[in-house]
């Protein structure tokens, strides 16, 4: 805020410019974006520190365990799974209890949701696939999953 204020000349541009982001857009452009945005202290949909990790990672054609592009995509995926699989292990944890003194819980499953929206934005954004999907799937598998 007080960069905006100061500098509204400069951070206008940047606001724009992340208004302008669509899930159709290049995928080296939209992360381009969100580092400037980002640097720029602007809250991004996908965490482009995350991705460069995530990218990072691999080398060439096979990541740096010697998996294919296929196989770290369905290792995501099976990631996802697991969580939502968990989630209700989770919540019966006698550590999942509220706490007024830290104002949250004893074992931060309070930053769960945030975590798995992050982690998975970046890793489908790695793999160059539509994140609204695989959340709404992540959501189904733990609806589905009594």
């Amino acid at each position: 805020q007080v960069f905006s204020h100061h500098c509204p000349f400069l951070m206008g541009p940047i606001e724009c410019l992340t208004d302008i982001v669509t899930p159709d857009t290049d995928i080296q452009v939209t992360l381009s974006i969100f580092e400037l945005a980002s640097a720029a202290g602007i809250p991004c949909e996908v965490d482009p520190a995350l991705v460069n990790v995530l990218a990072g990672s691999k080398t060439g054609t096979r990541g740096s365990d010697g998996a294919s592009p296929e196989e770290d995509y369905k290792v995501a995926c099976l990631l996802l799974v697991f969580v939502a699989v968990s989630l209700p292990l989770l919540a019966s944890d006698p550590a999942s209890v509220y706490n007024t003194e830290v104002d949250g819980y004893n074992n931060n499953i309070h930053c769960l949701a945030k975590a798995i929206i992050h982690v998975s934005a970046a890793l489908f954004t790695v793999h160059n696939k539509n994140i609204e999907t695989h959340l709404k799937e992540f959501l189904l598998v733990r609806s589905a999953g009594r």
